[in-house]
C-alpha cells in the first residue's frame, strides 16, 4: 500500500521538544486503505511529537462523528468518536513493527509515516454494535423496525394456555417429581 504523503514527518530537522500536527480526515483517507463501512467521515487529529536524543514519542488524540450504518435498522446516522493513542519510535538495525506500541526505524532513517497507526486507532475506537440513537430512545421510525416488532416472539401466557389432557403417560411419573403428588 501506498504510503500517503502528508502522513509522513520528517523529524531530521526538528529541534528536540514537542512539536503540534494537526490533519482532518474525511472519507478518502478510509478509502485509501479499503475500509468502506463509513459513508463519511469529520473527524480532527492531533499528533504530538516529542522528540527525544534516542527516541520519538507520539500521542494521537482524534475527536469527529463518522457516518455509519445502524447493526438493527441500517439507517445512516453520526456516530461520535473520539479517542488517544501513544506509541514509541525508536532506531535499530531494521525496520521492526511487530510490537503495536514500538516502531523501530533503521539508524539514518530521517521520518516516519503514521498513516497506518492513524487507521487502526480510529477503527479500533469504534463501537462494536452501533445502534442509532432513535432506535435507543423510540423515536425512529422505520419499516424495519416494525417488521421486527411485527416478527418478535410473544410471551405465551401460562394460565391461557390450555392444558392438554392427553398426555403421554410415561411423563406422568416424572410430574410427580415436580409437584410432588
Amino acid at each position: 500500500m501506498k504510503d500517503l504523503k502528508e502522513f509522513t514527518i520528517p523529524f531530521v530537522g526538528l529541534k528536540l521538544g514537542k512539536h503540534q500536527f494537526n490533519f482532518e480526515l474525511k472519507k478518502a483517507f478510509f478509502e485509501h486503505f479499503e475500509y468502506d463501512e463509513f459513508n463519511d467521515a469529520a473527524i480532527n487529529l492531533d499528533v504530538q511529537l516529542e522528540k527525544m536524543s534516542t527516541l520519538l514519542e507520539f500521542t494521537l488524540t482524534f475527536n469527529g462523528t463518522v457516518n455509519v450504518a445502524c447493526d438493527i435498522t441500517n439507517e445512516p446516522f453520526d456516530q461520535e468518536i473520539s479517542g488517544t493513542y501513544h506509541f514509541v519510535v525508536k532506531f535499530g538495525e531494521e525496520y521492526n513493527d511487530e510490537n503495536e506500541d514500538l516502531l523501530i526505524l533503521p539508524h539514518g532513517s530521517y521520518e516516519v509515516n503514521i498513516q497506518q497507526y492513524v487507521y487502526e486507532s480510529i477503527v479500533l475506537a469504534m463501537p462494536s454494535r452501533r445502534i442509532h440513537p432513535g432506535v435507543k430512545d423510540g423515536t425512529l421510525k422505520s419499516d424495519i423496525l416494525d417488521k421486527l416488532e411485527e416478527l418478535s416472539p410473544k410471551a405465551i401466557d401460562e394460565e391461557a394456555a390450555p392444558e392438554d389432557e392427553n398426555t403421554d403417560p410415561r411423563w406422568d411419573s416424572l410430574k410427580k417429581l415436580l409437584t410432588d403428588k
